[in-house]
């Protein structure tokens, strides 16, 4: 009796066993540095937040004139005139500062711009890996480059060449 428990139960973990997951993984940043559109789209990203610090700092430099030539011409002033130029100098730097916010912001253009830009790229990529993951049967796929929790991956689970061939820029 006791062997037939313990066979039933053998039967069953190895039963188990068989319907395992498979895993595999990708590199985001290998992939990523081997699709050209991606790079056009970084330089493009950068010459756009380029343009848009310079006209920060711009306004951020007219304030820094407006403010050293108040502290030159502070003797000769009234007052009110003072006060005046106080508070054209304290909304240049706010102008500075909302632009600046408007810009690089957490929903500022640069975000809205990088999200319209990288969402294609991305959409093409996570279709491609779904559509590997499902032909073959991989039940997770983790990203090398964000997972910290991976400390070693064996080079014959990683999909990141197969997935580059998926979208047409096999080496």
């Amino acid at each position: 009796m006791k062997k037939i428990i313990v066979l039933a139960l053998i039967a069953i973990f190895s039963g188990m066993t068989a319907n395992a997951q498979k895993y595999a993984l990708i590199d985001m940043e290998y992939i990523l540095k081997n699709i050209p559109a991606y790079e056009m789209t970084n330089e493009q990203l950068s010459q756009v937040s380029q343009k848009w610090q310079n006209e920060v700092e711009a306004i951020q430099n007219e304030a820094q004139n407006m403010y050293k030539k108040y502290q030159s011409d502070l003797v000769f002033l009234s007052a009110e005139m003072k006060s005046k130029r106080e508070e054209e100098i304290v909304k240049k730097e706010q102008d500075a500062q909302d632009v600046k916010r408007k810009y690089f912001g957490a929903e500022g253009e640069l975000y809205k711009k990088r999200q319209s830009l990288m969402k294609p790229i991305q959409d093409e990529i996570y279709n491609a890996v779904k559509e590997l993951s499902e032909s073959r049967n991989y039940g997770l796929v983790i990203d090398r480059a964000s997972a910290m929790s991976v400390i070693f991956a064996s080079p014959t689970i990683d999909i990141s060449d197969d997935v580059l061939a998926k979208l047409g820029y096999s080496k």
